[in-house]
């Protein structure tokens, strides 16, 4: 039995297909089954039934799922010890929230790039739900998503936070002052936020249930650009990142509204599988911590 053999079974078991754990482990599929299969024949017993479309473990390969964990957990902490100042190398498959991507993102990659040159660096950019969806199923490194995560197989620690401003075109309302707009008055107006998969949704909920207010409509977009824009269009109020926020006002294109309490700020996290003890993950935690930055805006108007 050789570490490769126990990794190939272990990744196959733990991810949502053996394609994403062959993706993981940098190899082919034929090759992460050819794996498996010398592993079988060493322990002499089949560890998963192929004789459906997807494979899936035996009751032999349920029990020694555990055990392998504990294996590589062992071997990977090995590892990291023994190449804790070494570069390092292969792929870093990581997924990002779209705020991430449009402030700090770029800072972080090149940093990466800078400690790391042999490292081939492959940043996914999307919804926090979507992003961490992946990471649970094997298919990403890590995530840097609003958090922390509920998930019993991810670890979360918190590296950062943003914060929002609530905003309107200034003259969204032709009959009074947008500056006189109240909480209680979302019950007449739509209000434009990002959808329930992304992280805001946590800060919004608190926020609409201290005020006990629900919005006449609630408009919803995934891309934080769209929402600037449909808000800039005059279509409903809603609230930007700060930085975004201030800029757009120090244009006129949209105003504060002073008597909207604040939302408290979004905790962001650096999420990782609870069994994946590569020094990678510790390496890219660190850097990820040193460069979390949401009010230096790298992309933002």
């Amino acid at each position: 039995m050789t570490l490769k053999q126990l990794e190939a079974f272990y990744w196959a078991a733990t991810c949502a297909s053996f394609a994403i754990a062959a993706g993981r482990l940098n190899i082919s599929v034929s090759s992460l089954s050819k794996r498996i299969s010398e592993l079988e024949d060493s322990l002499g017993a089949e560890l998963f039934n192929r004789s459906g479309r997807a494979a899936s473990l035996t009751a032999s390969g349920q029990q020694l799922v555990p055990h392998a964990r504990d294996l590589l957990a062992h071997a990977g902490r090995f590892l990291s010890l023994a190449k804790s100042n070494s570069a390092l190398e292969g792929r870093c498959r990581f997924g990002a929230g779209e705020l991430t991507g449009l402030t700090w993102l770029s800072r972080m990659v090149d940093k990466l790039q800078q400690a790391h040159p042999q490292l081939l660096v492959e940043p996914s950019v999307g919804v926090g739900q979507t992003i961490e969806e992946r990471l649970a199923e094997g298919d990403l490194d890590f995530a840097l998503i609003a958090g922390p995560s509920t998930r019993a197989s991810i670890s979360s620690q918190i590296i950062g936070q943003a914060e929002f401003e609530w905003v309107s075109r200034p003259d969204l309302l032709a009959s009074a002052d947008i500056s006189t707009l109240l909480p209680e008055n979302l019950v007449e107006t739509v209000l434009i936020s990002l959808p329930a998969t992304a992280g805001t949704v946590r800060i919004l909920d608190d926020w609409l249930a201290d005020q006990h207010v629900s919005p006449k409509r609630l408009l919803s977009c995934e891309n934080w650009g769209a929402i600037a824009g449909l808000i800039v269009q005059g279509l409903g109020i809603g609230f930007l990142p700060k930085a975004w926020a201030k800029s757009l006002v120090s244009r006129g294109l949209l105003v504060e509204l002073p008597r909207f309490p604040s939302l408290r700020p979004l905790q962001y996290t650096f999420q990782w599988r609870r069994d994946d003890n590569r020094a990678l993950i510790e390496q890219c935690r660190h850097i990820a911590s040193e460069c979390i930055e949401f009010h230096a805006p790298v992309t933002l108007p």
